[in-house]
């Protein structure tokens, strides 16, 4: 009887301090560089702690995208449910979800947590291939993005969920303002794909917008970025930092990462996840 007390408190006690879980719903990289490999890096660099559901296998390395295979609906519900029901969540995570009825289904897994949701709307691959159906970019758009306590989307995602071009800053905030409108609680529109001698990643909110602007680094080693930049932000959430600051420390862990990238591979290499446990040098 006094271990199992022990036990409780212990839990409690967990709950009490906050323990930063995110689960993340998405697809697995065979690479390591983006998907659910890349999510759980970034979570666990930053301090939290990553459980998943797995939407879809892919066969993967920095070349490109050479095979995606979904898994079934009821599966990816059941991991859900079974991280959820046990451990719980205090953010959640969506990246690769890839049709219609999957879309529909991580939804309603939404609906059923107080967590709140960092959904990316990932939809092409580093390398062209697509991850989004076409018939999907209308599911995603009426029901994951009110259900968005951040949107994360980048340049050609941000024009396909809107039909705004995106070409400057101007474009970032007006498309921004659009997703605001169909009823994200906030946007981070990276400009990764923006022309320009710095990367400048726009933070909106109803209430105002935050400049995250940086140097651009010249390297093919990008596979990823958005991918660990949506982790990082809800590991941060997770973790109960502030919007603003779980933003500005996902943004710089992002950026260091980029800059450290060890070079792996023939194409698009991945990031340097890492580089915190061996420090800044």
């Amino acid at each position: 009887m006094a271990g199992g007390a022990g036990l409780s408190e212990d839990r409690a006690g967990r709950a009490e301090r906050g323990a930063g879980r995110v689960l993340i719903i998405a697809g697995s990289d065979s690479g390591g560089g983006a998907g659910i490999q890349a999510d759980i890096k970034a979570v666990t660099l930053l301090g939290g702690y990553a459980a998943t559901a797995i939407t879809a296998i892919t066969v993967q390395n920095t070349l490109g995208v050479h095979g995606v295979y979904p898994l079934p609906l009821d599966l990816i519900e059941a991991q859900a449910r079974a991280v959820l029901d046990d451990i719980g969540a205090d953010a959640i995570k969506t990246g690769m979800l890839g049709s219609t009825e999957v879309v529909e289904r991580v939804a309603a897994i939404l609906d059923s947590s107080a967590a709140p949701a960092v959904v990316d709307p990932v939809m092409i691959a580093k390398g062209g291939a697509a991850l989004l159906a076409d018939d999907a970019v209308a599911a995603v758009r009426s029901l994951m993005i009110p259900r968005a306590a951040l949107l994360t989307p980048n340049a050609p995602e941000a024009e396909a969920l809107t039909g705004i071009a995106v070409a400057d800053l101007d474009g970032q905030r007006r498309a921004g303002e659009a997703l605001l409108a169909l009823g994200a609680r906030a946007v981070l529109m990276k400009g990764g794909h923006v022309p320009g001698e710095t990367v400048v990643d726009l933070l909106l909110t109803p209430t105002g917008e935050t400049l995250l602007e940086g140097e651009r680094f010249d390297t093919r080693n990008t596979h990823g970025t958005g991918c660990t930049l949506a982790s990082a932000c809800a590991a941060g959430l997770a973790k109960g930092l502030p919007l603003e600051a779980a933003v500005a420390e996902a943004w710089a862990y992002v950026a260091e990462a980029i800059r450290r990238a060890p070079g792996l591979g023939g194409g698009h290499g991945p990031l340097d996840h890492g580089w915190p446990v061996r420090g800044r040098t």
